[in-house]
């Protein structure tokens, strides 16, 4: 029984960090997009190196975030 809440939790956890991971890839490619579209001086115009560094961008802030994740988690579950 307390193996079945154990897995139980587990599946929860990662259905959270999927969704924590997608959700701050989809902000972080949105804001670099945003930034090369409405940035004054830049030209206004998404080209594919735009697309690409708007790519990294949100890679980056999805590797941030589930890094976030893992190291309070860790520290949580230290703590009785």
């Amino acid at each position: 029984m307390v193996e079945q809440q154990q897995n139980d939790a587990d599946q929860a956890q990662e259905v959270w960090r999927r969704r924590a991971g997608s959700v701050s890839f989809l902000v972080g490619l949105f804001a670099a997009l945003a930034f090369f579209a409405f940035f004054p001086g830049l030209p206004h115009v998404i080209d594919w190196g735009a697309v690409l560094a708007a790519l990294a961008v949100g890679w980056l802030a999805r590797r941030s975030c589930l890094a976030l994740m893992a190291r309070t988690g860790r520290k949580g579950s230290e703590s009785p």
